[in-house]
């Protein structure tokens, strides 16, 4: 009996698995709904009765009830790396050259042209045919586990398709993809929002990467998210072509997005993208460009990588998409550093993925540039396809009485005094506790990419200022002593307020070159802050640095140096940093133990193009293998890194008698060390 009663809970798991993948990949419906549903009861039935025989890869173990606290840290064992950018023919033309120059000169070169999927980038690992682990891209060196959500999608197998076509099934391999949300689906969801006075949400994109990060997986799953797979990796079997691979993913049951082409010149790349933006608007997803990827994996090998992106692979951007609106009134908005920007409010108008209501007209000179006045009809597109802004004005539907609109003579918010910087065009508020500056910083603290103090949004942010709770963002930290108080408003309640000081407590972890950034020093972004914080190692010795010091890092020039000091000279802000170092957040940075290596303790100067770096990816190789770099060249200088066009550095260094480096022998070096 418990054989049969086996052998009938496979086969119904099969059907199941059969009329997923017809309907959420192939988009064919080979049953009933009402048929659908019988056949899943039965299997539930059945696994009820006999739970010694329920596995992960059954279909009723998609939607889980466990609530998931923590999103655990996957290390990627191929770094999900993003994509350059290309956004002409010219461009496109010389990424094949520096392919081709890189190569051996007899070797045949084909390229697989696939759609850029705008969604959330996910990793899915599968041991043994059936999905073991899911994690985000992360910053691409380490994700997030997603697995009890990415379970929820149907067109994600659980178990690949045994398939006597396909060449092998490997026992261990990962296949990368894109979630996303189809455009129907997505404004479905914002009507219904819509309807019951709900915040709407943004675009596809982001609501797709935001719901990969809920707690919730039975949330996740009523969201109909959907998957298209693009890259297979697996150091099983023979894998030796991608196209070959995008063909195999579909045989194991994948969903693999119809839209690719092997192409055996740049030439037909470029016709062939051509004729996939021309489908762009006709899509049920979004899109905002094209994948160009050599399609042998030697040859990507022999290619290589750089720190951010691999050099066998290019996107090619299509055109930001436009609308014409009106432009109903200019208001301005004050920054969490006093600077005032004007912003366009509009007609609501959809546009590429979401509705748009607002756009920025970055500064008040910009305005005249483009002759820009209210009640005009204005041409809109998204920057990358993510920032609206207005390109330009229809002057022929122009009403007549116009008025060239006047910049701010007092802040909009706090009603003080404005000024304007010599050699600047933004206009600034004087007076730094201004409600505007105040949640601006603090919203910058909490930010992902900073503390991420996750759930202290802007609507919690502007609510607990109003109420006095929060003056700076030390006072974040002093929420848990409020907890009753924060309890009984209106909104939040025991549970809110604990997920919200759990969060705070859980902030006191992010490391130094974050607590860094999260400060909102002027002109310190992400990528300043971790060279500042990797080469002080502590706030204590940035604080005490000089000008000239924190210059001499390499890629901090003079505009970060100055405002830095100029930000440490203020007692208050020293002040704030006090209170957090009481409540014990990160202001100090190991060093990383290297072992000894051409690099390590010296003094390196890059100057010059370089053909396979970035100079600040150089710059990041060195570091990483413990040696120093610095934007002058003195005494001190170890060795001068030399790329084409190399100028006034590259005649000090000679005359100094430091040692030139070419940028094949510091190639040669980096492989040495390894």
């Amino acid at each position: 009996m418990n054989k049969q009663v086996e052998k009938r809970i496979e086969q119904l798991r099969e059907q199941i698995r059969d009329h997923d993948y017809k309907y959420f990949v192939l988009n064919e419906q080979a049953i009933s709904d009402q048929e659908y549903d019988k056949l899943v009861k039965e299997l539930e039935k059945l696994e009820n009765e006999n739970p010694d025989l329920i596995t992960s890869d059954s279909p009723t173990q998609r939607v889980g009830k466990d609530i998931t606290k923590q999103f655990k840290p996957v290390q990627h064992n191929v770094p999900m790396l993003s994509l350059a950018n290309t956004y002409n023919e010219g461009e496109l033309y010389d990424f094949d050259r520096r392919v081709r120059e890189t190569l051996p000169r007899e070797e045949k070169i084909q390229y697989v042209v696939e759609f850029k999927i705008d969604g959330a980038s996910v990793s899915l690992r599968y041991v043994n045919g059936i999905l073991k682990t899911a994690a985000t891209r992360g910053d691409g060196t380490v994700g997030e586990e997603v697995t009890n959500n990415v379970k929820t999608i149907k067109s994600v197998p659980l178990q690949i398709k045994r398939n006597s076509s396909a060449p092998y099934p490997p026992d261990d391999f990962e296949v990368r993809g894109e979630i996303f949300m189809r455009i129907a689906d997505f404004h479905k969801l914002n009507k219904d929002r819509e309807e019951k006075g709900e915040k709407l949400f943004a675009n596809p994109r982001n609501f797709a990467a935001g719901t990969l990060k809920m707690q919730d997986p039975q949330i996740v799953a009523s969201r109909k998210l959907n998957i298209f797979v693009y890259n297979l990796i697996s150091s099983e079997g023979e894998l030796n072509f991608h196209f070959e691979n995008l063909n195999l993913l579909r045989k194991l049951g994948f969903n693999v997005n119809p839209e690719f082409k092997l192409c055996e010149s740049i030439d037909e790349v470029l016709k062939y993208c051509n004729e996939l933006e021309s489908k762009r608007n006709s899509l049920e997803y979004e899109v905002d460009g094209a994948v160009i990827k050599v399609n042998s994996l030697r040859q990507q090998k022999i290619l290589g990588s750089i720190a951010k992106s691999p050099r066998w692979a290019v996107a090619f951007k299509f055109k930001a998409k436009q609308a014409i609106t009106k432009l109903n009134k200019i208001t301005w908005q004050v920054g969490r550093i006093g600077t005032i920007t004007p912003v366009a409010e509009l007609e609501p108008v959809f546009l590429a993925g979401s509705t748009i209501s607002r756009a920025t007209l970055h500064n008040y000179d910009e305005i005249l540039r483009k002759d820009i006045r209210e009640n005009d009809k204005v041409v809109i597109e998204k920057g990358g396809d993510v920032i609206p802004k207005v390109v330009s004005v229809v002057l022929s539907e122009r009403p007549k009485n116009s008025k060239v609109p006047r910049p701010p003579d007092k802040c909009p918010v706090c009603g003080s005094s404005v000024f304007k910087p010599e050699n600047e065009v933004a206009f600034y508020c004087e007076n730094t506790e201004c409600n505007a500056q105040v949640r601006g910083r603090i919203g910058h603290f909490a930010a992902r990419g900073a503390m991420d103090i996750e759930g202290l949004g802007e609507a919690l942010i502007d609510l607990f200022v109003n109420l006095g709770f929060l003056k700076t963002y030390a006072d974040i930290y002093d929420l848990k002593d409020h907890r009753d108080e924060l309890i009984n408003i209106e909104r939040l309640g025991e549970k809110s307020v604990g997920n919200l000081l759990a969060a705070v407590e859980a902030s006191k972890k992010q490391p130094f070159a974050k607590v860094l950034f999260a400060l909102g020093i002027r002109y310190v972004g992400a990528g300043a802050a971790k060279k500042l914080a990797d080469h002080f190692l502590s706030i204590d010795k940035l604080i005490q640095a000089s000008e000239e010091e924190i210059t001499d890092v390499h890629e901090i020039g003079p505009s970060i140096s100055k405002s830095v000091r100029k930000f440490f000279s203020d007692k208050h802000n020293i002040d704030i940093i006090k209170r957090l170092k009481k409540q014990r957040l990160v202001f100090e940075a190991e060093r990383k133990v290297v072992k000894e290596n051409f690099f390590t303790n010296k003094t390196f100067v890059i100057t010059g193009t370089l053909e396979n770096f970035s100079r600040e990816e150089a710059g990041d190789r060195i570091t990483v293998l413990g040696g120093k770099v610095t934007s002058s060249v003195s005494s001190k200088t170890d060795f001068l890194v030399a790329g084409e066009n190399a100028g006034s550095k590259l005649e000090k260094a000679k005359n100094l008698g430091v040692k030139i480096l070419s940028e094949k022998q510091f190639l040669n070096e980096l492989n040495k060390a390894g």
